[in-house]
């Protein structure tokens, strides 16, 4: 639920350039492309960035002149340079200069993605923090409380979006090592290669591209937590690996003869049964008991009624801090009556559109939509929202009225992401090609569209 970290790549050779941004899309961060510094200056005044890696060669404006004008301007924004393999005392005098760190061509698809994963976003207690109202939910919280200040192994279990990474970091939080670092990876989107060298960290040399050692994710961790996220997507080979890790307290970088001493707090998340996992063989059985060590299942959102309206409060803030808002009885009825199989993930995206929509300082039923209010064949609500015609103003709407607002919201989300179709799309919880559709079918009626900026 956190904002992806968003990485500027500034390159003027336009296939390394699509690979480059296609291997940070990859690693599950956002990216955005210039083909000179001149360029890269604009897009940042355009937009949010959390990192720059910039090419050193370009015409109209190089690497080096970018990034004097950013430190100009920006100079906590972290800035990598990429490099020649002969140009390497061009880069140690760049980070004199200002650099954060540099890349060697060539370098692997992992490299890359080490360096980026060290420069994540991090939000605090990511983008709601823990609420827990429900008292499915204040019984596990206040479990987790006392054995956060143990150093057991914690397994969180739960379908995908019901906050089992909130919980992590609540178990964090309450540990004696919150002071230290809190270091997450998404086991899912890393393929086995790159999640080995980025978990284990490398030595130089140890393979095609690593001109420099890094520190793994266990050592950047040391001292804190761990959270290995959708641990039950890891391949059985890394996961002995992983156990021998675990058992040892001590990691050994790909490459290197050293064995580096542990002290970290290890989490695990899953949306499998693992179990089940293990009986049929796709995830090892010693490596389940050593995680399974404290087991958390959290309940979805539908089986805690009574976090809903809390978290959507919540979710309300954040998304209009411009100004106040609150839900007014119907719509808050209607947040309470909905099923939630997308869990809190999908409660953000209802409320995010909400605020969006919004006008005043309260939140209507007119200003909630859900996913299946949006149809791929007509463009007409989905039952869920004609069930809710006795509530109030939910008639008025069927009447002609819902057609207008799905146009308004379709055009206001993609003003506010700057004509991203995908990102429109995930903001209004429906699917890429379901936007397409839609879109189509109002440019037949001659609505403008945002083009994309």
């Amino acid at each position: 639920m956190s904002e992806k970290t968003t990485v500027l790549i500034v390159e003027d050779d336009e296939i390394l350039r699509e690979a480059m941004c296609d291997t940070v899309k990859y690693g599950g961060y956002t990216a955005v492309s210039a083909v000179n510094g001149a360029e890269a200056l604009t897009v940042l005044d355009e937009r949010r960035v959390d990192l720059v890696i910039s090419d050193v060669e370009m015409d109209v404006m190089d690497g080096h002149t970018l990034l004097r004008k950013v430190r100009e301007r920006r100079p906590e924004l972290p800035f990598v340079l990429v490099t020649a393999h002969g140009s390497v005392e061009r880069a140690v005098s760049a980070m004199r200069e200002g650099a954060t760190d540099y890349l060697i061509k060539p370098f692997e698809a992992e490299v890359l993605l080490e360096v980026v994963s060290r420069f994540e976003r991090v939000e605090q207690d990511t983008a709601v923090g823990m609420v827990a109202e429900d008292p499915a939910m204040t019984g596990i919280c206040e479990l987790v409380s006392r054995v956060a200040r143990s150093n057991a192994t914690v397994l969180i279990s739960g379908e995908s979006g019901t906050g089992k990474e909130v919980m992590a970091r609540y178990v964090h939080n309450r540990s004696d090592c919150a002071e230290g670092p809190f270091i997450a990876i998404n086991c899912a989107a890393i393929p086995e290669p790159m999640l080995e060298s980025m978990l284990f960290g490398y030595e130089k040399g140890a393979y095609t591209g690593a001109y420099q050692s890094r520190a793994g994710k266990f050592e950047q961790a040391n001292g804190g937590t761990l959270l290995l996220d959708e641990i039950s997507e890891m391949e059985l080979g890394l996961q002995a690996k992983l156990l021998r890790v675990l058992q040892e307290r001590e990691v050994e970088r790909l490459g290197g003869n050293t064995l580096i001493p542990l002290d970290v707090r290890v989490i695990a998340t899953t949306n499998r049964n693992l179990k089940q996992e293990v009986a049929a063989g796709k995830f090892r059985e010693d490596l389940y008991y050593r995680l399974n060590v404290f087991p958390v299942s959290l309940p979805p959102l539908r089986n805690r009624p009574g976090d809903i309206l809390p978290l959507a409060r919540v979710m309300l803030a954040r998304y209009a801090q411009d100004r106040p808002l609150s839900l007014d009885a119907a719509a808050e009825q209607r947040l309470l009556q909905h099923g939630w199989q997308g869990n809190v993930r999908e409660l953000d995206n209802c409320i995010q559109r909400a605020a969006i929509l919004c006008v005043g300082n309260e939140v209507r039923l007119a200003d909630i939509y859900f996913e299946d209010d949006f149809s791929a064949e007509a463009g007409q609500p989905a039952a869920d929202a004609a069930d809710s015609a006795d509530c109030g103003e939910a008639a008025p709407l069927l009447n002609g009225g819902l057609k207008d607002k799905e146009k308004q919201m379709i055009v206001t989300a993609l003003e506010t992401v700057d004509g991203s179709r995908k990102d429109a799309a995930r903001l209004l919880g429906i699917s890429p090609r379901t936007l397409r559709y839609k879109l189509a079918r109002l440019k037949e009626q001659g609505v403008a569209i945002p083009a994309v900026s």
